[in-house]
């Protein structure tokens, strides 16, 4: 296929994408059967049936990507009718295409075209959910140093923080202190259990850290004692809340190690540094 068949037809694809107030992005099932050649209606609603088959095939509620909506069109005489038409994800949009004939151009592009805007969403949602976990991370270590400093002026004893996060860790892990949860996990004694730990638990243990500091200042805490007592409580109420939410912190899987994902991360952000295109080629002398 000639670059300017791919460059036009890229250009009239995007331009009938259409989005929901939730910004999710459609097409209408109408303008997709005209881009991709069909000239009639009947024929064209064979193919969607096909698609919605496969939908179901693969897990997929059919509803969630293939919604049939009514469309007000105008006659020659000036009146208007509704017509059937379906709002079509990207996902449906890719298996209409793969149910066409490749040998023509609108339906090989179609199927390459949303194959890729499907794996792009993908690529651009993991990429949220890791930068995410590491911001997550990253500010669970902040909340942590700031209660390890304030435990020290307090109490004047560099190892009641460890005493005390594990006792908070327990609390939040239904019993399970923080030894018993690199056990259970399968992580390194030397690494950081919140290394390990998806980004909904790390958010709890921070937020439960958040509070004790809080009340550490506010209600002058200077034992071990009435610190553990603080932050047990916190975690134990972060703990409540997860599992009224059906959310049980000692059940969740691990994750992959934070450190990994930062090196992979910034290994991305490199590339991406090396492939840029500048915007005038420099020239040579």
């Amino acid at each position: 296929m000639k670059k300017e068949v791919i460059s036009a037809l890229t250009a009239t694809f995007e331009e009938h994408a259409n989005y929901t107030e939730e910004g999710v992005e459609f097409w209408f099932a109408r303008d997709l059967q005209h881009l991709l050649g069909y000239t009639k209606w009947d024929n064209f609603l064979k193919v969607i049936h096909k698609a919605k088959t496969a939908c179901e095939a693969s897990g997929n509620e059919i509803l969630d990507h293939f919604a049939e909506v009514g469309k007000m069109v105008t006659l020659g005489s000036g009146s208007q009718r509704e017509i059937r038409d379906f709002m079509l994800t990207r996902y449906a949009c890719y298996l209409i295409a793969q149910n066409g004939d490749p040998k023509k151009d609108p339906i090989a592009f179609a199927q390459n075209y949303f194959a890729v805007q499907t794996r792009k969403f993908e690529l651009i949602e993991q990429r949220i959910k890791d930068w995410e976990r590491l911001q997550a991370r990253s500010k669970l270590s902040l909340s942590e140093k700031e209660l390890s400093s304030l435990i020290y002026e307090q109490t004047g004893r560099d190892r009641n923080f460890a005493i005390i996060r594990s006792k908070g860790d327990a609390a939040l892990f239904g019993g399970k202190n923080t030894g018993q949860m690199k056990k259970k996990l399968g992580v390194p004694p030397n690494r950081p259990l919140a290394d390990f730990l998806p980004t909904i638990t790390i958010k709890a243990k921070d937020f439960a850290t958040e509070i004790t500091i809080f009340n550490t200042k506010e209600k002058g805490l200077d034992t071990e004692r009435s610190i553990s007592a603080e932050h047990i409580t916190n975690n134990r109420s972060v703990r409540k809340i997860l599992l009224e939410r059906g959310i049980k912190p000692e059940d969740l899987p691990p994750e992959e190690d934070i450190k990994k994902l930062e090196r992979r991360v910034k290994s991305e952000e490199k590339k991406l540094g090396k492939n840029a295109k500048p915007l005038k080629n420099k020239k040579k002398d």
